[in-house]
């Protein structure tokens, strides 16, 4: 039995109840045992006893934050063996928690095209021998294109290139969309897909999705 936390809400524009629905789907076709909640209080208790925390909050501010105790909690958690999963939003959630990203791996810093605009840009897989993208080829998708900063200690398992249109200086170099990577004992997987339900139809995005969920999940299960 693999136990988990679903933590979502927040910020409305990033749809997090009809995310949350999406989500419900994977989970059961993993066979998850899930506590859904969306108060953001529930990281001030243990979090040891799940085996995967699951991030679908969003925040709007860039002066919210995580409080100590909170980091503590979610950090030691991971340390201990509990993996975590999150996706677009997450980059931008709690972005005055410092440590919060850390664990996480990045922090969205910039949409070049513009907040909600539907850019089209291809999704290219960068690692296709690994777990989380086995069977998933390069796709497209027509949304928001984050541009992120990264820890430079990820693994990156897939990434997109900016044409230059909205910001000339950025033709041509690329961004991390998705990667996995160890704190402790734990894994953390995260891709930056997902602004609106829409997003999420393609079957190599669900895949990826499917497949990160369950290798951030504790190893023992």
């Amino acid at each position: 039995m693999t136990k988990v936390l679903n933590l979502y809400g927040g910020w409305p524009g990033h749809y997090p109840y009809a995310m949350a629905d999406w989500a419900r789907g994977l989970f059961a076709e993993l066979d998850f045992t899930v506590e859904e909640t969306q108060d953001i209080f529930r990281l001030d208790a243990d979090l040891t006893g799940y085996d995967l925390i699951v991030l679908g909050w969003n925040n709007a501010l860039t002066t919210e934050d995580l409080s100590d105790a909170q980091e503590q909690r979610l950090l030691d958690a991971v340390a201990a063996g509990t993996g975590v999963a999150a996706w677009h939003g997450a980059g931008a959630a709690f972005r005055a928690s410092l440590k919060y990203h850390f664990l996480l791996g990045g922090d969205f810093i910039e949409h070049p095209a513009g907040e909600a605009y539907p850019q089209p840009y291809t999704v290219t897989i960068t690692d296709t021998g690994h777990p989380v993208t086995a069977g998933v080829s390069d796709f497209k998708v027509a949304s928001e294109q984050y541009y992120m900063h990264v820890n430079p200690n990820n693994h990156v398992l897939a990434e997109t290139r900016f044409t230059g249109e909205h910001l000339p200086w950025l033709e041509g170099h690329t961004s991390p969309v998705a990667w996995v990577r160890d704190w402790g004992e734990g894994r953390v997987f995260y891709h930056s897909i997902g602004h609106t339900p829409d997003d999420l139809a393609d079957p190599n995005i669900r895949r990826l999705t499917k497949q990160g969920l369950a290798y951030a999940a504790r190893r023992s299960t």
